[in-house]
C-alpha cells in the first residue's frame, strides 16, 4: 500500500514525462502544502524561475480565496515579464479545490493555457 504523497509523486513524475516548458510557453507549476500555495513559472531548458508567487502573509482569508490571489498575482508578474502563453503542471494534485482556484484566476488575469 503506497502513501498519499508516494502516489502523488508517481503521477508528478507521469506528467513531467509529457510536459516541458520552454521561453516560448515556460511551465506553470503549482505547490500546495496544508498551509500556503506557491506558484512558479518555470523555463525548463535553463532550469530558472521566470516568475514565482505565494500565499505568504495572506492568512487572512480562507484558503481558496488566497489560492485565487496567488493565481492573479501570477499572471500578473508573468504579464509583466512578458509571458503570455504557459502550459499548466499540476504537480501531481488533482484539478480541483485550491489548484483550479490558481489556474482560473490565472487565466482570468490574462495568462493562456
Amino acid at each position: 500500500m503506497t502513501s498519499k504523497l508516494e502516489r502523488r509523486i508517481k503521477i508528478k513524475y507521469r506528467v513531467r514525462n509529457k510536459i516541458s516548458g520552454t521561453a516560448e510557453r515556460p511551465r506553470m507549476t503549482v505547490f500546495r502544502s496544508n498551509k500556503q500555495i506557491y506558484v512558479q513559472i518555470i523555463n525548463d531548458l535553463t532550469g530558472t524561475t521566470l516568475v514565482a508567487a505565494s500565499s505568504l502573509g495572506m492568512e487572512a482569508c480562507p484558503k481558496k480565496e488566497q489560492a485565487a490571489k496567488v493565481g492573479e498575482l501570477a499572471a500578473k508578474k508573468a504579464l509583466e515579464a512578458g509571458i503570455t502563453t504557459v502550459v499548466f503542471d499540476r504537480n501531481g494534485y488533482l484539478y480541483h479545490g485550491r489548484v483550479k482556484e490558481v489556474a482560473d484566476a490565472a487565466r482570468n488575469g490574462g495568462l493562456k493555457f
